[in-house]
């Protein structure tokens, strides 16, 4: 063999070397970050503002692909059925990874097997509200009416499976209370009909309602937390209103499908504990009144266990009661 042809072939396996380590290299092209709700919703704007700075630490793009229906399930379906190579994961959250089992018994997941739990982005939590004109001042006086206006008075949420829907459900248990449920395609159009006074109350996240809450369009009884929100200072705590038991929060949480490279997964949980570390970031979430984790809170095995306690805590409440 001649000196030339070794050299050339020499080059030739030192350059397809480079090209196989390149080509292995994670990530090495956009990243597709399922959310399983319509744009402009409470996940879709914490998975924008998460998703943007996790693009900055994995020098991807991480491109929000909404795709709704079924209270979240269908979104999430698809991302679980996606190939397990870390181009595609998913924001799930309190109705989709913790109640949906409860809902759904032909789902075609397992919230706690079929995924690679990534971590917590944040927490959002639940702010019982009323009609400006409900002859009620706080939560006692609500207490009572509902109980003495049972048949009559109606609760709205965003659809089966919802997370207004699922929260007013463990409302309504404690309080043991059976409103007429009224039902509509998203929160949007529910708050909407709030705030005009065509429907009495409904439960929902802190960020959707709290632009009308502080603005006067509805009425904030309570908010599911042990601390107030410096969102909303003036709406007191469900402890401080004397129902203590209800503490509610709609965490959203970034997943990948089942057993992706173990460097994939690294790098999302890193990128995801950058991004909700980071002041700005974290600011814009606080500024939505969300509950922001710190490192150890982000971690995907404190998601596996939260997957876990909101399975045992929701399935059975759900299974129980006659979906509304």
């Amino acid at each position: 063999m001649s000196f030339t042809r070794r050299i050339l072939m020499a080059g030739s396996a030192l350059l397809m070397g480079i090209a196989g380590a390149a080509a292995q290299a994670y990530p090495n092209k956009p990243i597709t970050m399922i959310v399983p709700f319509a744009a402009g919703g409470p996940t879709d704007v914490i998975a924008r503002i998460v998703g943007e700075h996790m693009s900055r630490t994995l020098g991807q793009t991480v491109v929000i692909e909404n795709v709704a229906g079924a209270g979240g399930t269908t979104g999430i379906t698809r991302a679980s059925r996606a190939a397990p190579d870390g181009y595609t994961i998913m924001m799930g959250h309190m109705g989709t990874h913790g109640a949906a089992p409860g809902l759904y018994p032909n789902l075609a997941y397992k919230p706690q097997t079929d995924f690679t739990p990534i971590g917590l982005a944040a927490g959002t939590p639940i702010v019982i509200v009323t009609r400006k004109d409900l002859p009620v001042k706080d939560l006692k006086e609500f207490i009572d009416y509902a109980k003495k206006n049972e048949k009559t008075i109606n609760q709205a949420h965003a659809g089966s499976g919802s997370v207004s829907h699922i929260t007013c459900v463990l409302l309504n248990e404690m309080l043991k209370i059976n409103p007429t449920p009224i039902p509509y395609q998203g929160t949007g159009p529910a708050l909407n009909d709030l705030v005009s006074g065509k429907v009495d109350y409904m439960c929902d996240q802190i960020v959707s309602v709290q632009g009308q809450v502080a603005g006067g369009g509805v009425r904030g009884l309570a908010i599911a937390t042990t601390a107030r929100s410096p969102s909303l200072p003036n709406v007191p705590t469900t402890m401080e209103a004397g129902l203590s038991l209800f503490q509610v929060s709609a965490w959203n949480a970034v997943f990948a499908p089942k057993d992706i490279p173990a460097e994939a997964a690294t790098k999302l949980r890193d990128a995801l504990v950058k991004a909700v570390t980071d002041p700005a970031t974290k600011a814009k979430l606080e500024g939505l009144g969300g509950v922001v984790p710190d490192a150890a809170g982000a971690s995907p095995e404190a998601l596996a266990r939260l997957v876990r306690t909101e399975n045992d805590r929701w399935v059975p409440l759900l299974q129980s009661r006659v979906k509304q």
